[in-house]
């Protein structure tokens, strides 16, 4: 299936967007371009599904701080987190439909 450049646009900002805005910005484009496009709801199933299973990464990564593991471990999880975004940013513009790794699947 083809994609449109505002597709492709779109779905890079629900990537960019998440630096000021991690939840709001990208809802927002989710919530109004799911339904006209196929690219972009995966997008956005894509980046919800990450930034959950970050969220549990870095809340267990936290709780490991206690035995001194969480400080090695919460740090790499945070560069991870920031890297993957910007590597599916550019994905998404180049019309690829990345699934990210070390992700758990919610949204399907």
């Amino acid at each position: 299936m083809a994609t449109t450049e505002d597709d492709r646009l779109f779905a890079m900002l629900l990537y960019v967007l998440s630096f000021p805005a991690p939840v709001l910005g990208p809802l927002l484009i989710w919530l109004l371009k799911r339904d006209s496009s196929y690219f972009v709801d995966f997008h956005g199933k894509e980046y919800f599904n990450f930034i959950i299973s970050f969220a549990i990464y870095g809340v267990v990564s936290g709780i490991l701080v206690i035995v001194l593991v969480g400080l090695i471990l919460a740090p790499l999880v945070a560069l991870a987190g920031f890297i993957i975004t910007i590597v599916a940013a550019v994905k998404a513009y180049q019309g690829e439909a990345w699934k990210i790794p070390l992700v758990i699947r919610f949204l399907n």
